[in-house]
């Protein structure tokens, strides 16, 4: 039911340097699917990584989190689906740490090299022993088959890619990740996993983590829930031919940006595409704003309002919704009188009410699309900021009524 969206093809996601990729069928959930990966890494990579701010954080989350503190560098990440590993207490992060023990004794490496990641149903007992006794009949992965591994509700496996040249260099920039619902930004809403074999210095790979999960993953919202599980990793093996990475000031630097950005935007666009039930995918731009802060804070009203997303559903031009979103969407001194609503290139709003040259035909036409744009123009800055989410549909309700079933 995904929106204009397509399985990736595992001819375009070409291998990438210093990555292998490896998938187990462990019974999890579903017996016979693939539900484990593990992303072995070679020596010289540096890797970095954002994770929600949900304080119910998933026992991976905070291993996670002490393992890149310790200063140690990562060989390793294992992904499981099925099971969140969240609100398990102290038994959840001693079977998560068992897993990275598993991982690490198969491959040589110290526990804390390793990375866990869990995405499923929360306040359930990680079945470890079933990882652990799926660790040695781990196979050689695509990326296509990498991104199929990790899903749980989503209806499509998510990847990207990008190739691009530094210093006239080859480079590889690939990227999976799952999400379909429990989908709203806190530090990354959703498993996402993107390397490039750049070699690029720890501060800046760090820099560039944040900047691209702030105009990406941090600008999707399915349904307004943040995860306990949320996690977006960054990853650099060094391996290209190109030279290393340790100025902002290098043509370089602005060229990996744009591919990771590029990368990091289609597989968050993706999750909104596949969000759970979804029929339309909606970008939601506000410009004029005295801060990109308060354009953001106006986006999400109107991109979480379940009034304007169920009007959305039902190809409804009930544009009313959208003015009352807006208007609390906690910008306090907003003259509504200099504000402009537009449906696509449809004046909607304008001078506090209805544009008068507006039409409902207009506005039905614009609805009955499958992918539409709604721009606000606050009028009172030179900020902007865009948002992607999709509808509420009578499956999303089926979905998540039958989760655990």
């Amino acid at each position: 039911m995904a929106v204009n969206l397509n399985p990736p093809q595992a001819d375009l996601l070409p291998p990438l340097a210093g990555v292998e990729l490896l998938v187990a069928e462990a019974g999890i959930k579903t017996p016979g699917r693939k539900d484990v990966l593990v992303v072995r890494l070679d020596k010289g990579n540096t890797v970095a990584g954002v994770f929600t701010r949900n304080r119910f954080c998933a026992a991976p989350v905070q291993l996670c989190q002490e393992h890149l503190a310790a200063g140690v560098q990562i060989r390793a990440l294992v992904v499981n689906t099925g099971n969140a590993n969240a609100g398990t207490g102290v038994d959840g992060r001693q079977r998560a740490l068992r897993v990275c023990q598993a991982v690490a004794a198969q491959s040589g490496l110290e526990t804390e090299q390793v990375l866990p990641f869990s995405t499923g149903v929360i306040l359930e007992p990680l079945p470890a022993d079933k990882i652990i006794t799926a660790l040695p009949t781990l196979r050689s992965a695509s990326w296509a088959d990498a991104a199929q591994a990790i899903m749980t509700t989503d209806t499509i496996a998510k990847a990207a890619s990008r190739t691009l040249l530094l210093d006239g260099q080859p480079v590889t920039v690939t990227g999976i990740a799952k999400g379909s619902g429990m989908i709203h930004p806190n530090m990354a809403t959703m498993l996402g996993f993107v390397a490039t074999d750049a070699a690029i210095t720890r501060p800046l790979l760090n820099q560039l983590l944040r900047e691209v999960a702030d105009l990406s993953f941090n600008s999707i919202t399915v349904d307004g829930d943040t995860s306990t599980n949320d996690s977006f990793i960054l990853i650099s093996t060094g391996k290209s031919q190109a030279g290393l990475i340790d100025s902002v000031e290098q043509p370089a630097y602005q060229q990996l940006r744009q591919a990771l950005l590029a990368v990091s935007i289609e597989l968050a666009q993706a999750i909104v595409r596949d969000g759970e039930g979804a029929t339309k995918f909606i970008t939601v731009e506000v410009n004029g704003g005295r801060s990109v802060a308060e354009c953001k804070d106006v986006a999400y009203a109107i991109a979480r309002s379940p009034l304007v997303k169920t009007a959305f559903f039902a190809s409804d031009p009930n544009l009313g919704r959208l003015l009352a979103a807006i208007g609390y969407a906690g910008v306090a001194d907003l003259d509504v009188d200099r504000l402009s609503l537009y449906l696509d290139d449809v004046l909607v709003a304008c001078n506090g009410g209805r544009s008068p040259d507006y039409r409902e035909e207009q506005g039905q036409a614009v609805m009955n699309q499958s992918e539409i744009t709604v721009r606000v123009e606050l009028g009172r800055g030179a900020a902007s900021a865009r948002v992607w989410t999709c509808d509420f549909s009578y499956e999303y309700v089926r979905i998540n009524a039958d989760y655990r079933s």
